[in-house]
């Protein structure tokens, strides 16, 4: 790396932030690995490596990585719709709706980018993995039962709207708490 070697820019980047690090170096001695280890890396990856090795390594960095409090608050409330991300659970009006993993995991990443259209294959490769994007059918059934726990009427939704040709958004001002 030009400029800054990568033990340096590992620490530099992990004292000032809580993300997930994969160091891929040609060096590949014991010690080379420990050093980035110590230095604050996650995982370490010698050339030559495969894509799918690398993609599962990827995806390994970002289950052990904690989403930190101000991009994923415990709850979120927009009028008159509470999301609890901890307990799963969506509350409208008097109606309290349990979420599975998958729509627990649509609705995060939706209202993470709450007002903002998020294309379909954005949205697959986000909550199903690197291998989905073409599913567009498959998304609009997971969709439209998120429809059916958050929304006062699914066939008028107010929250998740589809965005024509390109994907959904989540609409509203979010209120963390």
């Amino acid at each position: 790396m030009p400029g800054m070697g990568g033990l340096d820019a590992c620490r530099e980047i992990r004292a000032g932030a809580n993300v997930g690090i994969i160091m891929l170096t040609v060096r590949n001695t014991e010690a080379d690995k420990v050093q980035a280890l110590d230095a604050g890396a996650d995982d370490f990856v010698t050339k030559p490596f495969s894509t799918p090795e690398l993609l599962a390594r990827i995806r390994a960095a970002l289950r052990r990585v904690p989403a930190s409090p101000q991009t994923a608050p415990a709850r979120v409330r927009v009028g008159k719709l509470v999301i609890d991300f901890a307990g799963r659970t969506a509350f409208n009006g008097s109606r309290t709706s349990h979420l599975t993993p998958k729509e627990l995991d649509l609705v995060r990443y939706l209202t993470s980018h709450a007002n903002q259209a998020v294309a379909h294959r954005e949205l697959l490769q986000a909550v199903w993995g690197p291998d989905y994007g073409d599913q567009v059918d498959y998304l609009r059934v997971f969709i439209r039962n998120l429809r059916k726990k958050i929304e006062s009427d699914p066939d008028h939704p107010e929250f998740v709207t589809t965005e024509p040709w390109v994907g959904y958004r989540f609409n509203g001002a979010l209120e963390p708490f």
